[in-house]
């Protein structure tokens, strides 16, 4: 049983898939995020269903450069595209995080452009510690009170106990198929994984677990991936695209880790409860978002991705990061040269959020890996 099954991938051809179809015929609400600052958690109680938007084949964003720069990324300028196309019309609701100058654009642009219904933005601390958490959660408070006066859903302590357990038993099962990654030929390579943690993001949980568990009880007498010529760590910030790591993994690198905020590491990380469970999730998302806009934890950043190369045995590390991000264009040059000191060999690579260039990209990891010797 080798194949990788097109359940998944099927999944991630258009924002409204199969089984948001279903979960609205049960009644569900779905609500569309954008960022990993957005606690999706808080998206799962009662009746509510977290989308995290994307903008799958994407072919231009003629409208949505009107009213945004083009300096402003092409995955916010995806978004609008499509939101001005109706692609998200099954939405009932938006939430934003303050995450960074261009999501506000977008979140701009959509209340003055669609007026939705319901849109939320949630400022979000550049820093950690007591008054930061205090300010957060005092965010999520505000953000609760709104979803329950619109949606009539229930935030109690009860309520948000359940959907964090959900979530950990949810993010555990991810996490055991992860762990084949860290065998030297591993059953599943890292454009699969990662088409996983996307359809996670795009469909209704409960809805996929019976398929993971499925894929997971195959992985034992899959084929093993043992034709590769290096092990590759890749790191940077919004990427729904698995066809990005497949280009990568056609040059002979197999992508065996990943630090993305769409991606596993420190995403699949289980909420623990230490006081009361609202301040619990509150300290969950800001400590865990390994994003550039937490302008003291540069070096923790570093850490924790050298941390993975040792755990996962990678030859290099590949940065990628979409065009005009402003966080990500800045980091990425300090980390090359963190990197590049503990003795790593790493890549930086710039991108549009639609796949393009694929040519330019096979070049390039091929390069990078014959840089290596291997």
């Amino acid at each position: 049983m080798n194949e990788f099954p097109d359940f998944f991938p099927d999944l991630l051809e258009d924002p409204h898939n199969s089984l948001i179809d279903k979960a609205l015929d049960n009644g569900k609400v779905p609500i569309g995020y954008t960022c990993s600052f957005v606690p999706e958690v808080l998206l799962t109680v009662d009746k509510l269903l977290p989308v995290r938007v994307f903008a799958p084949g994407v072919s231009g964003t003629e409208v949505a450069d009107i009213y945004l720069s083009n300096v402003i990324c092409s995955y916010t300028r995806s978004l609008l595209e499509f939101a001005m196309d109706g692609r998200y019309d099954f939405l009932k609701g938006w939430v934003f995080a303050a995450s960074c100058d261009h999501l506000r654009r977008l979140y701009d642009n959509l209340n003055y452009l669609l007026k939705p219904e319901f849109i939320h933005i949630l400022d979000v601390p550049h820093r950690l510690g007591k008054i930061p958490l205090s300010w957060y959660t005092e965010e999520l408070k505000m953000f609760t009170r709104a979803m329950t006066s619109h949606f009539n859903v229930d935030y109690g302590e009860e309520a948000l106990s359940d959907a964090i357990n959900r979530h950990n038993e949810f993010v555990s099962l991810l996490e055991s198929i992860g762990e084949f990654r860290k065998e030297k030929y591993p059953p599943i390579s890292g454009s699969e994984f990662h088409t996983l943690m996307i359809a996670s993001q795009a469909a209704p949980r409960n809805l996929l677990i019976d398929k993971i568990n499925e894929f997971k009880l195959s992985l034992p007498e899959r084929e093993k991936k043992s034709n590769y010529r290096a092990r590759l760590l890749i790191v940077g910030g919004q990427l729904d695209d698995p066809n990005y790591i497949k280009v990568i993994e056609s040059t002979g690198g197999l992508v065996v880790a990943d630090h993305l905020c769409t991606g596993s590491i420190p995403g699949l990380t289980p909420i623990v409860i230490k006081d009361d469970p609202l301040t619990s999730i509150a300290d969950h998302y800001l400590s865990r978002t390994s994003c550039p806009r937490m302008m003291e934890e540069f070096n923790a950043r570093v850490e924790s991705i050298l941390k993975s190369a040792s755990e996962y045995d990678v030859d290099g590390v590949v940065i990628e990061f979409v065009k005009f991000c402003d966080t990500w264009g800045i980091e990425a040059g300090m980390l090359v040269s963190a990197i590049k000191d503990a003795g790593i060999p790493v890549i930086s690579l710039e991108r549009e959020y639609r796949l393009t260039g694929e040519g330019q990209l096979k070049t390039r990891i091929q390069a990078f890996i014959e840089s290596m010797g291997k």
